[in-house]
This record gives C-alpha cells, structure tokens and sequence, in this order.
C-alpha cells in the first residue's frame, strides 16, 4: 500500500463523479453516495432538504471517493475530512463562483441547495491489485 501525496488527492478527485458522503446522526455514522464536483480543494454537492443537508451543515464530515486504473492494475481511495457548508444563497463572490462549478446530480428532484466541503484533511493510498481481480462494472 502507498500513502499519496495531497497534490495526488487533487489530482484523483478533479473528475466529478460519485463519492460517499459520511455524517454522524445521533452518535451514529451515515454515508449518502452524492455527486459530486471539485474546484480547487473544495469538494461541491447539490441536494434537497432532509438529514444529509441537516447533519452536514456546520459540521464536521468526511467524503470518500476510490477508483480503479486497470492499466497498472491498482485500486485508490481518497478521504476528504472537513466541514461542509451550505452556499445556496452565499453572496460573497468565492461562493457564487463556487455554483458555477457543473455538478448534476443523479437521482431526479429537486436539489436546490449547494454544499460545500471546505478540507482540512486530505488523505489517500494506492494499492496494488493481485490475481485477476476485474474492476467493477462502469456505473
């Protein structure tokens, strides 16, 4: 296993995509996949009212994103540690361009509120993949 460096974090996360967004409700862990887009460190996601837009607000969280580079067979995960932010009426101009960021989330309704997740860790590892593993199938 080989720890990455943050610049390969950036690097793994700047292709939006899906990751796992974990909070903590009630002394418990949750984790909501969520689509996901980044600008600079800041991990951005759109959602509707409900427990994940109420537990991350002002709090700490996690999100995790992992992939698969099937050309040097190796599997890899990142972990985002921060606190998540709602933006959806933020005028201050960082904010505004923040929304400009393309982030589609999948699952249909409406996803009027903007999050995001400003770090204040940033971790991954890389590892090999042995035998004939097969990647999963594309999502």
């Amino acid at each position: 296993m080989e720890e990455l460096s943050e610049d390969e974090c950036r690097w793994l996360l700047r292709e939006p995509g899906i990751g796992r967004l974990a909070v903590v409700v009630a002394g418990e862990p949750h984790i909501f996949p969520v689509n996901f887009a980044t600008s600079g460190d800041v991990v951005l996601f759109r959602t509707g009212l409900g427990l994940k837009l109420e537990q991350a607000i002002g709090h700490p969280v996690a999100f995790e994103v992992d992939g698969f580079d099937a050309a040097a067979k190796q599997r890899w995960s990142v972990v985002v540690h921060g606190r998540a932010v709602e933006i959806t009426a933020d005028t201050d101009p960082f904010a505004e361009d923040l929304r400009r960021v393309p982030v589609t989330p999948a699952v249909p309704g409406e996803r009027l509120h903007w999050v995001a997740i400003y770090p204040t860790q940033l971790t991954g590892r890389r590892f090999q993949v042995s035998g004939d593993f097969a990647p999963p199938p594309p999502t």
